[in-house]
């Protein structure tokens, strides 16, 4: 057995190391938080503009923190489309998000469930994409749960300030103000990256052709459709790059 004080020291050496990882977490999203802080105040704005109050906004900013369903969810809202088109739209427009649990439940697995249940309400697109990225650069990081926080942390917040910043002045940003032009490049500037690889070239091709093809539809069912098509474009795809490995 180790004595107390040696105990104690490395105790103290294994939350430094946790406290650096978290800040790193932070400081890798910091760069993008601009475009984080863009879509929520696009997002903020669409609630108010869909007739929310400011309670139901404030609500749900808060307990969704889903700003692309948002986002998607909002416009049947306001063409009253029946309740079942409204959840089912933003339940699919959410469906990547499984894939990301699967993806992370190896690193996770060890944590208990109420900490795994906040780990995936902290996750996020810009999240997950900096985690694999550490995860495939450093693939024994030994504080991976500290920088994920971090990094979620930082996204949070910085989607919570912009949000919240939308809903309260809705009344005095205009439309024209070009914020939702700054997000879709933030987006963009995290996909292109992505598209190196088969499986999302072909899920953010498919999804956009699609998307243009069926813009027209009613209660916006295109994008649903688009969604629905690029994300079975990806997963072919990712059957056919496992094959072709096996073969090998």
């Amino acid at each position: 057995m180790l004595p107390a004080d040696e105990v104690t020291a490395r105790a103290a050496a294994v939350g430094t190391h946790a406290r650096e990882a978290f800040r790193r977490g932070v400081l890798d999203l910091l760069p993008v938080i601009p475009g984080v802080l863009a879509w929520g105040i696009v997002t903020g704005i669409a609630m108010v503009q869909a007739g929310l109050t400011l309670g139901q906004s404030l609500g749900m900013t808060l307990a969704a923190y889903a700003g692309s369903a948002q986002l998607a969810a909002l416009p049947l809202m306001v063409a009253a489309a029946p309740v079942w088109v409204v959840a089912l739209t933003a339940v699919v427009v959410n469906l990547r998000f499984v894939i990301y649990s699967l993806a992370l439940r190896p690193q996770f697995r060890d944590r208990s469930r109420r900490a795994r249940l906040a780990l995936g309400y902290f996750t996020g697109d810009i999240t997950f994409l900096k985690f694999a990225e550490l995860i495939e650069k450093e693939p024994d990081f030994p504080h991976r749960v500290p920088y994920f926080a971090g990094s979620a942390a930082c996204n949070w917040a910085g989607w919570q300030v912009g949000s919240i910043a939308g809903i309260l002045g809705a009344g005095f940003i205009p439309p024209d103000s070009g914020l939702d032009l700054a997000g879709t490049l933030a987006l963009v500037a995290l996909v292109v990256p992505l598209c190196t690889r088969l499986p999302a070239l072909a899920g953010v091709t498919v999804a956009g052709v699609v998307s243009v093809v069926a813009r027209g539809w009613p209660l916006k069912l295109g994008l649903l459709a688009a969604i629905v098509c690029g994300i079975a474009a990806a997963m072919a795809a990712d059957a056919f790059a496992a094959r072709r490995r096996q073969a090998s």
